[in-house]
C-alpha cells in the first residue's frame, strides 16, 4: 500500500484489430509472464478459426461465449 498518494487507475486501450476494450482485457488476462505477443497471437489464431469454420462476425461469437460465463443471478453474503 503506498503511504503517500493512491496509484491512478490506468484506462484499457482498445485492441488494434477489434478496436474492443474486453479483446483487450481477455488478451491480459491469457497473458503469462508478460508474453502478450505470445497471447495475441494465440487469441487472434483462435478468431481467424472461428471465421473460417462459421463464416461469421468472430467478435459477435465472442462476446456470445463471454456472456454466456457470466452468472445470471448475483449472489450477495447476509
Amino acid at each position: 500500500m503506498p503511504r503517500r498518494r493512491v496509484a491512478a487507475k490506468r484506462e484499457v486501450l482498445p485492441d488494434p484489430v477489434y478496436n474492443s476494450t474486453m479483446v483487450t482485457r481477455f488478451i491480459n488476462s491469457l497473458m503469462w509472464d508478460g508474453k502478450k505477443s505470445t497471447a495475441e497471437s494465440i487469441f487472434y489464431g483462435a478468431m481467424n478459426q472461428i471465421q473460417g469454420k462459421t463464416q461469421e462476425d468472430p467478435l459477435k461469437t465472442f462476446k456470445k461465449a463471454v456472456d454466456n460465463t457470466k452468472p445470471r443471478v448475483e449472489v450477495k453474503s447476509r
